[in-house]
């Protein structure tokens, strides 16, 4: 038997508040050039970075449980669950998210929704391409 490994996802990324709503900034590229505009869909990408935040804190040990982190945030511990469960994404979806081509009709309610755990099934349950 193996022992297990993880993968840590980092996404750099800055949040502009302007009136009325929030956007997401992508850095410059490693060439130089300039990002590309997206329409990056901001509940999603605001789901993912919780997802990985509250995943890194059980990481770390900040919290014993789920139940006891959906307390000490104040969010209902199912919600929580199906927030932790987007860490299991496919960094290629993660990556489609992140750059605003989500296929349509692919939103927050259908990733919260169960998917799954083989990534390659997930590209096709989710019409990821």
């Amino acid at each position: 038997m193996s022992a297990a490994t993880s993968i840590t996802v980092r996404v750099p990324l800055k949040i502009r508040r302007r009136p009325g709503r929030k956007t997401v900034v992508t850095p410059v590229r490693d060439d130089g050039e300039a990002a590309i505009p997206t329409r990056t869909d901001p509940a999603l990408v605001k789901a993912l970075a919780r997802a990985f935040r509250y995943q890194q804190l059980l990481d770390e040990g900040r919290y014993g449980s789920i139940s006891e982190m959906a307390a000490a945030e104040r969010i209902e511990r199912g919600y929580l669950g199906n927030l932790l469960r987007l860490t299991l994404l496919a960094p290629h979806i993660i990556e489609t998210i992140m750059d605003g081509q989500t296929p349509d009709g692919i939103a927050l309610p259908t990733l919260l929704e169960p998917f799954p755990e083989v990534w390659v099934h997930q590209q096709e349950h989710l019409r990821f391409s």
